[in-house]
């Protein structure tokens, strides 16, 4: 069993994982609110409103189903030669293309290479975001003191709600100038800027060593040669529940966080005012979300995982109800009970969840394909849906619920096809590996 790393060491690595996941988030959510506001009138232009919106969503969508490959490529080389060295990749190819998107022509510049450009840096970081997520994920659990998994397996997870308040803040910055000038110019400053903060992940991450499970796998030989063959050999029943984990806890968050944009400003809401609302709700998930990791190393992950999937699954009617009064006062406690409140205890508990499923050899594998393949599903696909259902059913928001609720069913079913996982260790995952007796540690 390997040494347990020190205090000092585990607090560095946990900071390197917030901080790379909270840039690699930024950048990616960058895109998902300026797509609203933006990308449907200078890259998607249409004489019907609706036409260019579901363009700029699908956009906004394509990089999802990339994003698997991305896992699978930056897994296979996480799982062969080391996690740090993996995630330096994937955040240089991250921040690279949002840079780049801030430095596009719009079509009325260069006409169809717009999009066609626009849409080639998407999957750019589509493919550094699909490997990054499990490296970030790892970087944290792998260095975890024993006792703490859920604590730090919840702290990549802060790094999406980070990501998101750090790019909805700095677009709400640039929507206070006349909207001429941020059509013209201001929607380009914070990708931009995406370039300092790229730097600066990559100078903390610079002083991290290689996780010492990983180190302990690679002396003792413990490697996979192709590790994702290893995944789906043994471990292919975890693969499913993580997909479908994955996919109940996806959805509601980008139609809390994204769709809400288009849909409120249909309803009168100023974009001031919605992104006012995201912004808090955001606020409050980034503070609960690594409570509620600490307390499932109490009382497990499937409590809350259950109790919040329940919650939120229930709460899809009243959401859309509460939205639907044209109160800007509704809208944000309706947003940040969603997104704050139930949303968070489903998020802090997923990563721990994951990691917890495969062994060292294949962990970066196991936990990148579940969680891109359920993302690519039901993730930047919801937004597009969403709009569609409401498209095809005279604006009523009723289907966009159904959808929402049954994606959450799908996800209890799994999960309570799993027992809980808080008291096992990856020694004993690690140990049921050598013996070549692969089985899913949390299946029944």
């Amino acid at each position: 069993m390997e040494q347990q790393p020190s205090k000092k060491t585990s607090t560095k690595a946990l900071f390197a994982s917030l901080i790379g996941s909270s840039i690699e988030w930024y950048d990616y959510f960058l895109y998902g609110t300026i797509a609203a506001l933006v990308f449907n009138k200078m890259f998607f232009p249409s004489a019907d409103p609706t036409v260019g919106l579901l363009l700029a969503y699908a956009s906004f969508a394509i990089p999802f189903f990339i994003r698997p490959l991305g896992g699978v490529v930056f897994s296979h080389i996480g799982d062969k030669i080391g996690r740090k060295k993996t995630l330096v990749i994937t955040l240089s190819l991250m921040g690279g293309a949002t840079v780049l998107i801030g430095l596009l022509p719009s079509y009325e510049t260069i006409g169809i290479w717009a999009p066609i450009l626009l849409i080639t840096l998407r999957l750019i970081q589509g493919l550094g975001i699909g490997g990054e997520w499990g490296g970030a994920l790892l970087l944290a659990t792998e260095y975890a003191p024993k006792g703490k998994k859920g604590f730090y397996g919840s702290v990549p997870q802060t790094g999406v709600t980070v990501g998101l308040l750090l790019g909805t803040l700095s677009i709400s910055a640039m929507t206070a100038l006349p909207e001429d000038q941020f059509l013209a110019w201001g929607w380009r400053i914070p990708f931009i800027l995406s370039a300092v903060l790229v730097f600066i992940g990559l100078w903390i991450r610079k002083g991290i060593d290689e996780t010492p499970e990983f180190q302990e796998a690679k002396e003792s030989g413990n490697i996979s040669k192709v590790p994702l063959l290893d995944t789906f050999r043994y471990h292919w029943k975890s693969v499913l529940i993580a997909v479908a984990l994955k996919s109940g806890e996806t959805a509601p968050f980008y139609i809390f966080s994204t769709f809400v944009i288009s849909y409120a400003k249909g309803h009168g809401y100023s974009t001031a005012s919605v992104l006012s609302a995201v912004t808090i709700g955001t606020l409050v998930s980034t503070i609960l979300i690594p409570i509620m990791g600490s307390l499932s190393d109490k009382v497990g992950r499937k409590p809350l995982f259950i109790g919040g999937m329940i919650a939120m699954t229930l709460y899809m009617f009243p959401y859309f109800y509460l939205v639907s009064l044209g109160s800007t006062v509704w809208l944000t406690i309706a947003t940040t009970i969603g997104l704050g409140i139930l949303w968070a205890p489903v998020t802090a508990v997923l990563g721990t969840l994951f990691s917890e499923i495969f062994s060292t050899k294949v962990r970066y594998t196991g936990v990148t394909v579940g969680y891109q393949l359920g993302a690519a599903l039901a993730g930047g696909t919801a937004p597009l849906v969403a709009t569609a259902l409401m498209s095809s059913y005279n604006n009523s928001w009723i289907p966009v619920a159904i959808y929402i609720i049954l994606l959450g069913v799908i996800s209890l079913i799994a999960i309570f096809c799993t027992r809980e996982t808080k008291d096992l260790d990856f020694e004993r995952s690690n140990q049921e590996t050598r013996k070549h007796q692969e089985v899913e540690v949390i299946t029944g």
